[in-house]
């Protein structure tokens, strides 16, 4: 599906079907330099029983046109202008990494429009080394690199279907968010993640309001450790949580039927 949302051309993966009124969203939002192709198969799942599916890809990401958005506050600011565009009065927010961040944010500015949200990769403060950021800055193939190797473990590199390399795979996504949007992407969506500040005010709303609530963590999880939640689960003690065992920061293409069957038991 292409849309119009803020004078720019928006992509929302569907699997294919049509968006139903009658049927209840689930809203799925990638992470840095990534698109709404991470979520392939959990959102193709939910499309086809009794949900509409809206993968988005983000401004400057993917099929989206227009400029990378520099703040989560803008990223959730444009998604729920989506909403509205699309016809969505309330939705489960399905957030990985950087996209937990901007379904936190969604629920503190707007929680009457978010039905449950599940925290995917989460940490925060979402703290970014300086020379990680200092690299995404200087050296974009080298980052690329770097957290590519950092967000898979090496028992899951290669899959059983042969000629599959799950860190080739996402290392050419990253090359291709690169080359389609060459202004600074990596380092842009670092330095937004490395400068959100409304986690705890997002994590009161979300308590008052009694969103039911789902963190995802991996126990390899080196970009984000499983303890780097620990502030937001502790002032969410009615959270739900799913860890997830030999797997890393890419958890939906590392253990892809582990994280479906967290969000089927949660959605």
């Amino acid at each position: 599906m292409m849309i119009q949302i803020q004078d720019s051309a928006t992509y929302c993966y569907t699997a294919g079907k049509p968006f139903n009124a009658e049927l209840p969203s689930a809203v799925f939002i990638h992470g840095a330099q990534n698109d709404h192709s991470v979520w392939s198969l959990q959102s193709r799942y939910f499309a086809y029983h009794g949900h509409n599916v809206l993968a988005v890809d983000l401004p400057g990401h993917g099929r989206s046109t227009g400029t990378a958005l520099t703040s989560i506050e803008a990223m959730s600011a444009w998604l729920l202008d989506l909403f509205d565009g699309i016809g969505i009065d309330r939705a489960s927010l399905i957030g990985h990494s950087m996209g937990s961040l901007i379904a936190l944010e969604t629920a503190r500015t707007a929680p009457q429009r978010v039905a449950k949200i599940a925290l995917l990769g989460n940490a925060y403060p979402m703290k970014v080394a300086n020379a990680l950021l200092a690299m995404a800055r200087d050296d974009e193939a080298a980052a690329i690199d770097m957290v590519n190797s950092w967000s898979h473990l090496n028992s899951t590199q290669v899959t059983k279907n042969p000629g599959f390399n799950l860190q080739g795979n996402a290392r050419r996504l990253m090359q291709r968010m690169s080359a389609l949007n060459p202004a600074l992407l990596f380092y842009n969506d670092f330095s937004a993640c490395n400068n959100y500040q409304q986690g705890e005010a997002a994590a009161t709303v979300i308590h008052q309001h009694a969103i039911p609530t789902l963190f995802v963590m991996a126990r390899g999880d080196r970009m984000t450790p499983v303890k780097a939640s620990a502030t937001l689960r502790a002032a969410l003690p009615d959270a739900m949580v799913a860890e997830i065992r030999q797997c890393g920061h890419s958890m939906m293409t590392e253990q892809p039927d582990a994280v479906l069957k967290a969000l089927i038991g949660f959605l």
